[in-house]
């Protein structure tokens, strides 16, 4: 046999391989320039949901002046929001509207006008004033609403956070230090991050980067849906550094429904105090099992102890889903409308028992009130205070009350010349020196008529039980 016949073999496989690796390498250079493709287009289309919020209100300066006196100065902040329907509703965080006066938001540029343009700048969008609809604290989630009337807003869709997967690709978008329309790509670093034990709560970490003024803005999957709320970032430098957290879409649909039909959020318990079960609990107290979650206590007649419920059940599962960890019946508790019930079925001993348990509303909680109020309206300075009259729509939200009337202490107001006077949250105030104060206006009034050094006894009800507070008028 010739020698070239061999020769001739290896320069054939030789140029099939440089052919099978150039078909590669353009293979890849394809994929590559397909997801860049993909990506512009989610970007464009997602943008058209997301608006700027600036908002302007009162706080303190960090600046003094001589006599080192604290000066109340006008601020103005930048936060990010989504419009979530047509008719208008957004949804942002409660942080960025904190303390706002007026609140106004920035649309994106139409579809239309964006490509009637040929600059690369382009313009700036629609700006509207926003009304509060509702505030969520505990989410650190708020609902605005702009006037939707001949906009065409385009909504975008809230995904299912609980099918989110760790190292997923997913886009961050908003307006970091008020840059509109910006995004920054990354992966779910983490789908279930808790930062406090004792939480609730739970948030979706992303490297995605996240900067002040991306608060609000949406966190979304490749196919554009929104599956988070961008919130917080960790960072020791003030800007991103990889380790940014956003309220899951699931967190995000229940408190948005629940406002907009409401204006606030009801969160559901059935009176029982939980522990996740870890090998250590198991071994001590010799459960059957070395996970889920104890009963360590149902309060007396409560809805778990009328159910049947004991200490030392351990939850299997609520209306059929596995409970593995305290936190998880918590939170699935929480999403039920107060008045339903939950169908518990608890291992005791060797015995499966299944209970219908009652959701009732949470126990009081003080910082209710501030979502209720109008700096406009409601500021007491004197005091310190935001109040709200008890009338016929407040009274049954404080049943157990010694009177039907009074005013109510909805928050604090940090830098106000009542800032020593010992009034809580959740505070009744009855009488200001023995007078009757029924009304936010009455107690303005009579505070206004009082000069400095004058001595002010108020009558409050805390926690059930009647006091004075005492104090000298600066």
């Amino acid at each position: 046999m010739s020698m070239r016949a061999p020769l001739v073999r290896f320069y054939c496989v030789a140029v099939l391989l440089a052919l099978t690796r150039a078909g590669f390498a353009q293979q890849k250079a394809d994929a590559l320039e397909g997801l860049s493709a993909s990506l512009e287009v989610l970007a464009r289309r997602v943008n058209r949901s997301v608006v700027k919020i600036v908002t302007t209100g009162y706080g303190l300066s960090e600046e003094s002046d001589s006599n080192n006196a604290s000066l109340l100065t006008r601020q103005r902040a930048t936060g990010s929001g989504v419009v979530l329907s047509p008719e208008g509703f957004i949804v942002t965080n409660a942080h960025v509207i904190q303390g706002a006066r007026r609140i106004r938001v920035q649309l994106p540029v139409s579809e239309r006008a964006e490509q009637q343009r040929q600059s690369i700048l382009k313009p700036a969008g629609t700006v509207l004033d926003a009304k509060v609809v509702g505030v969520d604290r505990e989410t650190d989630l708020a609902v605005l609403k702009i006037e939707a009337t001949g906009l065409a807003l385009a909504p975008l869709t809230l995904g299912d956070s609980r099918e989110l997967r760790q190292g997923q690709l997913v886009m961050a978008f908003g307006s970091p230090l008020g840059l509109q329309n910006s995004v920054s790509l990354g992966v779910v670093s983490a789908v279930a991050r808790q930062l406090r034990t004792d939480s609730p709560m739970i948030y979706i970490q992303t490297d995605a980067s996240i900067n002040p003024g991306n608060s609000g803005g949406p966190l979304v999957d490749s196919v554009g849906r929104v599956v988070g709320i961008n919130t917080m970032i960790y960072s020791e430098s003030g800007g991103s550094e990889g380790i940014g957290f956003a309220v899951p879409s699931d967190t995000v649909r229940n408190v948005f429904e629940q406002i907009r039909k409401e204006g606030h959020v009801h969160r559901g318990q059935i009176g029982v105090s939980v522990e996740t079960i870890t090998p250590l609990l198991a071994a001590g107290l010799k459960l059957p099992r070395d996970w889920g979650v104890l009963v360590a206590d149902a309060a007396p007649d409560g809805p778990a102890d009328k159910a049947g419920v004991k200490p030392g059940d351990i939850v299997l599962s609520a209306n059929g889903k596995t409970m593995e960890n305290a936190r998880q019946l918590q939170v699935d508790v929480y999403r039920y409308p107060v008045g339903d019930k939950v169908n518990l079925e608890v291992l005791r001993g060797s015995d499966r028992l299944t209970m219908a348990v009652e959701v009732t509303a949470v126990d009081d909680d003080p910082q209710r009130f501030a979502d209720l109020v109008d700096p406009e309206k409601n500021l007491i300075p004197k005091l310190g205070i935001l109040g709200i009259a008890i009338d016929r729509k407040m009274a049954p939200l404080l049943p157990s009350l010694r009177k039907q009337y009074g005013i109510v202490v909805a928050v604090r107001v940090a830098g106000s010349e009542g800032l020593d006077v010992d009034l809580r949250p959740g505070d009744v105030i009855y009488s200001l020196n023995g007078e009757v104060t029924a009304t936010v206006e009455s107690l303005q009034s009579a505070l206004a008529q009082m000069k400095s050094g004058d001595a002010v006894v108020l009558e409050v009800e805390r926690e059930d039980q009647l006091r004075y507070v005492a104090f000298e008028l600066e």
